[in-house]
């Protein structure tokens, strides 16, 4: 299958197809990313960027918050979705409706018409920072697609199989790219390779990472 994963030019907004049903969206975010920002500015005041640690006490390299109904935590008791913020114990800010727009017109572009996420979660990835294969697994249906929009420096993305040996591809996302993936492809491995030194003139030196999902 020849993906046309290095033909794309930023802002192209056409589909890469990386499975039945999963797609990169190229540039979808593009002519709302003045609002996005100035919305995660407004969330980061509530909410501020974190290290959480993992169910071995480890530090994880991203920084993370969230926004919406439930927010993605970690800590030694292990990965769960929570109404709270676990630093300041308020909840989580909502959804701001550009973010909203944001998912589901990228869900809609996919083909995923009836999505509408609970849960934002916002990494914010340093030069040499990564994430490790892994399945999304801590929802509660996975009946739902995930929505990832890409801001920043680029990333690499690997997109695997239904087991973590599975060899996977590696695509290429530049600032304004939505990658969109559900139904048969739900629970395929997927990861960051580390984020290489780059600069972006509205974002600086990292990559920003905005991850809609479904989990409650």
């Amino acid at each position: 299958m020849n993906l046309n994963l290095f033909d794309s030019e930023p802002g192209a907004n056409w589909p890469d197809r990386l499975g039945q049903h999963a797609v990169v969206l190229r540039g979808c975010a593009l002519a709302c990313v003045p609002e996005l920002l100035s919305a995660l500015q407004t969330i980061l005041r509530t909410a501020p960027f974190r290290y959480m640690v993992t169910r071995g006490g480890f530090r994880m390299s991203v920084a993370l918050t969230n926004c919406g109904a439930l927010g993605w935590t970690s800590d030694r008791h292990g990965y769960r979705y929570c109404r709270a913020d676990p630093v300041s114990g308020l909840d989580w800010p909502a959804i701001p409706s550009v973010f909203m727009d944001l998912a589901l017109r990228a869900a809609s572009d996919a083909s995923f018409d009836e999505f509408i996420p609970d849960a934002c979660l916002i990494n914010q990835y340093e030069p040499g920072t990564r994430l490790s294969l892994h399945q999304d697994k801590n929802e509660r249906h996975f009946d739902e697609p995930i929505v990832s929009v890409s801001l920043g420096i680029p990333a690499t993305f690997l997109f695997g199989g239904h087991e973590r040996t599975d060899k996977a591809i590696r695509v290429p996302l530049l600032h304004g790219d939505v990658v969109v993936w559900g139904g048969s492809d739900r629970m395929r491995y997927h990861g960051i390779l580390p984020i290489k030194k780059a600069y972006h003139p509205l974002i600086g030196g990292r990559r920003i990472n905005l991850t809609f999902r479904k989990a409650g």
